[in-house]
């Protein structure tokens, strides 16, 4: 039976202002739902099964005023031209070249698969730009695939979550490059994610402190000190602030939002439901900011819960400082100093050289100086390296000590190193044997990291890779 000749297709034309996007992807990774989210009506039909969707659906897409035709695709697969799976395969590329932009979905629970680097391998091929977003990114097991969606060659990956509608500031941002000045000109921006703000170019945008420590050490004081206002209520009494309190400041022309919070005193003494809230409350302002300064009251010294405190701030990957506070009253000024700089640098390994500020919020003694290393420490925690001077450095590291031999005894070969994000820097390794690198080697490398590249204080985060083997059959 002769076939029937394939008719040329027409790139559809968007609506005025507005531009296309194509969600592309494997089956069963979120497509149908993020058109369901982005349309803002439920049109396209979601369910567990994969293979759902078949034709291309077309809607009209939104995120924050920024209007677009959006298409649902069906999911990729692997097929011969004259099967269903074939021909929807044929579709969804079809899709892609009608588009100003594709979306390419992969799922952040189930982590890369040889399904999603095939359809990645077609992607590149194609003159459609290319927009990498992990969906299902709301669980712990989607950090890994973040980092590894990196080998698809389309660089970072915006996190969302489809189904509950998070990470669509990100999206908005990774597709408002594609739409005209005039499907822009009346939208709102929201502002981007802390990390996605690292652009000397990208507008500026107050810098998020919190103000964090244990109950009556003048973390209010510090605050009404810093505006030149008593704008927080303060006294003598322990726990007077139960809620996390923002207050805009302008520091030497740079915009700050500063957050008091409650004080956090040992688990087993909060008791009361109140404090229990307002302690729930410090710590989730703690991970929503940018910097931490860690208030501790200088005629006390640095208690156990403080160092518990500061050790939750860098493993959430925030920036700290330390501000000695009552430092008008100290007695012995240097020992107590010297005391606890060495109880930080024993107890915070993972930040070594966090910088301690001696302030007096009484008096305002080196308030302007604490602000000073509050911006400086914030400079070093969105820093960027770039991979060629990165990798300059550790071939140069790794000549002048070299990785030991692995519990096989066999040699572990160290490849390459790059930063996948700032805020806070982090770093992948591709070695040979990642199980293999010992813990002291890694100690090494991030030490190394510190000194030359000036990231003292700040938390690395560093994660091993193997390689992927370019001989080795799917």
């Amino acid at each position: 039976m002769p076939r029937k000749p394939q008719q040329r297709q027409v790139k559809p034309a968007a609506a005025p202002g507005t531009f296309t996007v194509a969600i592309v992807g494997r089956p069963n990774v979120g497509k149908s739902t993020l058109f369901n989210r982005l349309t803002g009506r439920r049109l396209a039909l979601v369910h567990d099964r994969p293979g759902v969707t078949r034709d291309r659906r077309e809607g009209v897409g939104d995120i924050a005023g920024m209007r677009f035709t959006v298409f649902d695709t069906a999911g990729f697969e692997d097929a011969s031209a004259e099967t269903l799976e074939g021909r929807m395969r044929r579709m969804t590329e079809q899709a892609v070249d009608d588009a100003d932009v594709a979306l390419f979905l992969v799922d952040g629970r189930d982590g890369i698969t040889p399904l999603d680097e095939s359809f990645a391998a077609v992607l590149r091929k194609r003159a459609t730009p290319v927009v990498l977003v992990a969906n299902k990114a709301d669980t712990k097991a989607a950090a890994d695939t973040l980092l590894d969606a990196y080998r698809l060659g389309f660089g970072e990956a915006v996190a969302v979550s489809a189904e509950h509608g998070t990470g669509l500031d990100g999206l908005f941002h990774a597709l408002r490059p594609f739409a005209p000045e005039e499907a822009l000109a009346d939208v709102e921006v929201p502002p981007p994610a802390p990390e996605h703000t690292d652009d000397d170019n990208a507008p500026a945008r107050p810098l998020q402190l919190a103000i964090v420590g244990r109950p009556n050490v003048g973390k209010s004081t510090l605050v009404n000190r810093l505006v030149g206002q008593d704008r927080l209520l303060t006294g003598p009494e322990p726990g007077i602030t139960r809620d996390a309190i923002a207050v805009p400041l302008s520091w030497q022309g740079r915009a700050v939002r500063l957050v008091d919070t409650a004080g956090v005193r040992k688990r087993p003494r909060v008791i009361d439901a109140v404090e229990k809230l307002s302690v729930s409350e410090t710590f989730e302002t703690i991970k929503m900011a940018e910097v931490v300064a860690l208030v501790v009251d200088g005629t006390v010294g640095l208690d156990k819960q403080d160092l518990t405190i500061a050790r939750h701030v860098v493993d959430e990957g925030r920036a700290l400082v330390v501000a000695i506070n009552k430092w008008d009253v100290v007695a012995d000024r240097q020992a107590t100093q010297k005391r606890i700089q060495e109880r930080l640098d024993e107890s915070l390994a993972q930040a070594k050289g966090v910088p301690v500020v001696t302030v007096s919020a009484a008096t305002g003694q080196r308030c302007d100086t604490l602000m000073k290393a509050v911006f400086d420490i914030h400079a070093a925690w969105s820093k960027r390296i770039p991979t060629a001077a990165l990798n300059r450095w550790l071939e140069a590291l790794i000549a002048h000590h070299p990785p030991p031999l692995s519990v096989h005894k066999q040699r572990i070969k160290i490849r390459y190193m790059t930063q996948t994000k700032a805020r806070p820097p982090t770093f992948v390794l591709f070695t040979s044997r990642p199980g293999d690198l010992p813990e002291a080697y890694m100690r090494y490398l991030t030490s190394g990291l510190r000194e030359t590249f000036a990231l003292d204080g700040v938390p690395l985060r560093l994660f091993l890779r193997k390689p992927k083997n370019p001989f080795v059959e799917k």
